[in-house]
């Protein structure tokens, strides 16, 4: 029995590593063994399909790409095929012209509720729809030369493209360690797309980074976006499937977004053009129909760019969401904005969003325009509830006047959803308004040059709960503007003796 038990050992021990050398050595499939040229002239777009149809026939393998650029227009996945592109290697977007032309737009299942880059996927370098087990790997680039950033109606887009890759009801994708330069309007557009990795992406483009849309159970980690144009990490939940369907279960970690002028990223100059509001920050919207779920940002840096913003405005639930970890500097507008709205770019008769449970803690950021403060703001009767903001400092540049203390910043209810509409507002360190239970602890708010704002201005306020809480304050100017609120706390802050308010108006503090 016991020779037994040994032969069937070895037997076992003979066939795993049969399988591992068999794993080992799947095949690979190399885009010039297939007529690829690589010499950035020649299109390789038919050769680099073809390596990915005999992989995909074969029941999958890898596509790689050696040392060359490879010029080409609308490359097609396939399930259970991986690109590799080698260190030295490139995948470049062709320029169209009248012999060289980009898939055309497929019919949309809808162009209403969203923007119309957001409706249509084929228009694209790289394209994959109903897919599964897919992956692009480096340590090479993808250069998107000829690819469009604006949005071409019918009839004005024949043959361009304007996404580096776009993937659409996709599933177990692994995007790694590639770069991308000038990556058209998008550099990646996913829509619906779970169970999905992102790791050790470095992106310089001119318009968006990463727009993730209605996906679920997306980490994305390590990853370097500059994007002057426009948002680097954009999360949102569109209705582009003719459905709303929620972001949900989202990593976001080790991640770090600016907006120094397009390419300056990567050849390590770093240069700035001198324009006062460069994009390139996290957003959570603007098209939000589905919600946000259970979503976490940590361990973030924002450097020369517009701050965090959490938007929801056309009838999405944003819930259970936590921000930590989180340092910015050179910030041109609102370092921290929570904006509850009613946009409604949604069918008829859509309910109202929501904006609840929200942890934002461990934030510091230095250089953060005088114009506007952290902008916390529901609509009337549609309150942002459940705000919790804990250990954070914001140095402001400063300069307000006591005449802009007096602002009154616009309701905007059906606007699009933007800090600088707001403009400048009454509060230096932080406007909020239309919130039920605020929870603050540990915050301290100053200012390089006199100030003569309140730190604090609220409004429409139920339950205000201050702790360990300090600001600097100009002479003359208040700490606190409170305008009807209600359940108002205060304790163990300094500069303003231990409080309670059960209701008050038009109260300085």
């Amino acid at each position: 029995m016991a020779t037994l038990y040994r032969n069937l050992a070895g037997a076992f021990i003979l066939l795993f590593s049969t399988l591992q050398i068999a794993r080992a050595q799947a095949p690979v499939y190399n885009v010039k063994k297939y007529g690829a040229k690589g010499d950035g002239k020649n299109i390789d777009t038919k050769a680099i399909d073809k390596a990915i149809d005999a992989a995909a026939a074969a029941g999958g393998g890898t596509v790689y790409f050696p040392t060359g650029d490879y010029l080409s227009v609308t490359i097609h996945l396939k399930s259970n095929v991986a690109l590799y592109i080698d260190q030295g290697a490139a995948i470049v977007a062709a320029t169209n012209d009248d012999n060289i032309k980009y898939d055309m737009p497929e019919k949309s299942e809808n162009e209403i509720y969203q923007d119309y880059g957001h409706s249509h996927f084929h228009n694209s370098l790289i394209v994959g729809e109903n897919l599964h087990d897919i992956a692009i790997l480096g340590p090479g680039k993808i250069w998107g030369k000829g690819l469009i950033k604006d949005e071409r109606k019918p009839g004005q887009n024949e043959g361009y493209g304007n996404k580096t890759l776009a993937l659409k009801l996709c599933r177990n994708v692994l995007l790694r360690d590639f770069t991308i330069y000038h990556g058209g309007w998008f550099c990646f557009l996913l829509t619906a797309v779970d169970n999905t990795t992102i790791d050790n992406i470095k992106m310089d483009t001119g318009r968006d980074g990463i727009d993730l849309i209605s996906s679920r159970n997306v980490h994305i980690s390590n990853t370097t976006i500059n994007a002057p144009g426009d948002d680097a990490l954009c999360l949102k939940s569109d209705y582009s499937l003719n459905y709303p369907r929620a972001l949900e279960n989202v990593t976001i970690t080790n991640c770090q977004v600016s907006g120094y002028n397009e390419g300056t990223f990567l050849d390590g100059t770093f240069k700035k053009d001198g324009r006062n509001h460069p994009q390139g920050r996290i957003k959570f919207g603007t098209e939000s129909n589905g919600g946000y779920k259970n979503i976490t940002i940590t361990n973030c840096i924002f450097d020369h760019c517009k701050g965090l913003a959490l938007e929801t405005v056309d009838g999405a639930a944003l819930e259970d969401i936590t921000i930590s970890n989180i340092t910015m500097r050179d910030i041109n507008n609102s370092p921290i904005f929570v904006r509850l709205g009613a946009r409604m770019r949604a069918p008829k008769d859509f309910p109202y969003s929501t904006l609840r449970r929200v942890i934002i803690s461990n934030i510091v950021a230095y250089d953060v325009t005088g114009e506007q403060g952290a902008i916390i703001s529901g609509i009337p009767g549609h309150d942002i509830e459940d705000l919790t903001l804990s250990n954070i400092r914001i140095y402001f540049k400063g300069g307000g006047t006591k005449e802009q203390a007096a602002n009154v910043v616009p309701d905007l209810i059906k606007s699009y959803p933007e800090p600088d509409q707001f403009g400048i507002t009454p509060a230096y360190g932080f406007f909020i308004r239309n919130v039920k239970d605020l929870k603050m602890s540990d915050v301290e708010v100053s200012f390089m040059k006199d100030d003569f704002r309140p730190a604090f201005v609220l409004d429409n306020v139920d339950g205000a709960d201050f702790q360990h809480v300090r600001a600097q304050k100009a002479d003359g100017a208040a700490m606190f503007m409170l305008n009807k609120v209600k359940n108002f706390k205060i304790f163990n802050s300094d500069q303003v003796p231990n409080t309670k308010l059960a209701e008050v108006d038009k109260k300085e503090l």
